[in-house]
């Protein structure tokens, strides 16, 4: 089933994928990593003004990873806002999507944590580092093929 912005972007000739709608009735949709950053300004203009949050999640072992926005279209005097959910995959050894940190500047910290725990590359984006875990870790904590090093183990809890 399409929702109102999916048949929106086909009119226009923007390639996506809908993948439906949410338990809430939120309309989900997939875009390509290379088409990301200019599909993210046409939702700015078309009235997309608020990054609600940013997150990323391992799907499979050694193999996709997924980096979801939800925005949100606000306006004056509008009771319910319209909200959509956009899914960017990536996979292989080049795991880099465009950063919309210059489209939304509160996707900055949230970007980064998903650099953090998952190692998704967000190009273009200004502070692109380690946010939670220390500069000098190895490997991304949240992806399901990471083995955890033993050394942090509690010694002696007396």
């Amino acid at each position: 089933m399409q929702g109102r912005l999916s048949a929106w972007l086909v009119k226009h000739g923007l390639i996506h994928r809908s993948l439906g709608f949410d338990y809430q009735g939120i309309e989900t949709l997939q875009i390509k990593p290379e088409a990301w950053h200019s599909i993210a300004v046409i939702l700015y203009v078309y009235g997309y003004n608020y990054l609600r949050s940013q997150c990323a999640y391992d799907v499979a072992p050694g193999g996709l990873l997924a980096s979801v926005y939800h925005l949100t279209r606000i306006e004056c005097g509008i009771d319910q806002p319209e909200e959509v959910c956009i899914k960017v995959f990536v996979q292989g050894k080049i795991l880099g999507i465009p950063s919309i940190f210059w489209v939304w500047k509160s996707a900055d910290f949230q970007e980064r944590e998903s650099y953090d725990m998952l190692g998704i590359s967000y190009y273009n984006h200004p502070r692109l580092k380690r946010i939670l875990m220390p500069e000098s870790w190895i490997g991304w904590p949240l992806r399901k093929d990471y083995i955890a090093p033993n050394f942090y183990e509690i010694q002696d809890a007396h």
